[in-house]
């Protein structure tokens, strides 16, 4: 009997053994396609020696040092290559060791810089239904995941939750597509207008939505009109890129290809590719000098912020990323995804969208195509999915409750960076045949 408390209290896991590439092979020699990078994080996949070197040399030189007392070269150089690649206000970085923790650190940082400008009313954030963004509790309270909040939604702080930019549920008759996403942007206008612009810290969301519902893609001009309504009434645009961010849709940030540039921006997956664990939060330069002019100080702060080795792991990463033009494989490889997709699952009767950029795509699965109709959540059909994939050597996403919370099932693939045409192929073969054989077991 495992003495880990896994996930499920009920789990009968294999050991993962080792990384080769795209794949982990486990203790009894079976190999699995890793095609989700586990949750959207492997994105140099599991075995990449010049990693590896890094993280062996920095522990040769100094595994840890606190940052009460040092910085260290690693954070150094790896803060400017992320300022280098983003857009010219967001020029400083604080580090933590996860995405959770950047979430909460960017809502913690968003009240602080209006404490410091004076502005004390302002508490309240706003956010969007079907989000994710962290375990935490004021994460857990931005995001909108009915499972992950269910046991403790009376602990929660009160937030308010607009509509998801979700066209293939939302979009209405002849509505074009960016009709549709300034209509479902002037909710948070009317909800600004409603509460108050000075009770209001941030709007908070993902720039590509994540597991919740399946990577919900923003429709043209939507965040345009986001980043307007934030301007006009002095609102933070706090972005979330922990899933989305730091390459996985073909840019280094998931927001270049929207043309706007948050306040904030937290990162963690993609940072360190599973490496080390690590996240981070970019600011712009507003907000560090409310900070750093007034109290001086973060109040916030963890033991590991900041970790050397881990941040030379996310340095190796992200050169590996540059040095190689990794990120045009991701959009190559992510143009050859989508097509494959389409071919071995878009005439079958259970499709019901297939949406993504880069290598990140999700695909909504539904019981009838024509009615949008979603299978029982009884039969808890995402589980039954990933049963399917790992039988056939294949790691995906799948998720449950992608329409509203309960109903709805959908799989995120992720395959890392590295990834070819043929490990593409694979990938949505054996994604086509694990549902397949899920669908035709939950309905004998």
């Amino acid at each position: 009997m495992s003495r880990v408390f896994h996930r499920s209290a009920r789990s009968n896991l294999p050991i993962a053994a080792k990384g080769d590439g795209i794949c982990i092979i486990d203790a009894a020699g079976k190999r699995y396609i890793d095609a989700s990078g586990g949750a959207a994080v492997s994105c140099l996949g599991h075995s990449d020696p010049d990693v590896i070197r890094a993280i062996k040399d920095q522990v040769d030189q100094i595994a840890f040092a606190h940052t009460s007392f040092f910085s260290s070269q690693p954070a150094e150089e790896l803060a400017e290559l992320l300022v280098d690649a983003a857009p010219e206000k967001l020029n400083m970085v604080y580090f933590v060791s996860g995405g959770s923790e950047a979430v909460e650190a960017a809502l913690l940082m968003a009240r602080q810089y209006f404490v410091e400008r004076g502005e004390t009313k302002r508490s309240h954030f706003i956010a969007r239904r079907l989000s994710y963004h962290g375990n935490t509790l004021a994460a857990l309270s931005v995001g909108a995941n009915a499972y992950r909040r269910a046991a403790v939604e009376p602990m929660l702080m009160p937030v308010t939750h607009i509509a998801p930019c979700y066209p293939y549920r939302e979009l209405q008759g002849d509505e074009g597509e960016e009709e549709y996403g300034v209509r479902v942007a002037n909710e948070l206008e009317a909800e600004i207008v409603r509460m108050g612009a000075e009770n209001i810290c941030a709007f908070v969301a993902e720039t590509i939505g994540g597991a919740t519902a399946g990577v919900l893609v923003p429709v043209p001009g939507y965040f345009k009109r986001i980043r307007e309504i934030c301007d006009k009434h002095g609102i933070l645009l706090i972005l979330d890129e922990v899933m989305c961010g730091m390459g996985r849709t073909g840019t280094t940030f998931a927001f270049e290809q929207e043309g706007i540039a948050p306040d904030m921006v937290t990162m963690a997956k993609g940072l360190g590719g599973g490496y080390q664990p690590i996240g981070a939060v970019m600011i712009n330069e507003e907000i560090f000098a409310a900070i750093r002019d007034g109290s001086g100080a973060f109040r916030h702060s963890h033991t590991y912020m900041g970790h050397p080795t881990a941040c030379a792991a996310a340095l190796a990463v992200q050169s590996a990323v540059q040095d190689r033009n990794l990120l045009e494989n991701v959009r190559v490889q992510g143009d050859n995804l989508q097509q494959a997709l389409n071919e071995r699952l878009g005439n079958q009767p259970y499709l019901g969208d297939i949406r993504g950029r880069g290598l990140f795509w999700g695909v909504e699965i539904v019981a009838d195509r024509a009615s949008k109709r979603s299978f029982d959540p009884g039969l808890k059909l995402h589980d039954v999915i990933k049963r399917h994939a790992l039988d056939r050597g294949m790691i995906c996403y799948p998720g449950g409750g992608t329409v509203d919370g309960i109903e709805g099932n959908h799989v995120l693939i992720a395959p890392p960076f590295i990834a070819t045409k043929d490990d593409i192929t694979e990938i949505a073969s054996r994604l086509g045949d694990a549902v397949e054989g899920a669908i035709s077991e939950v309905q004998r």
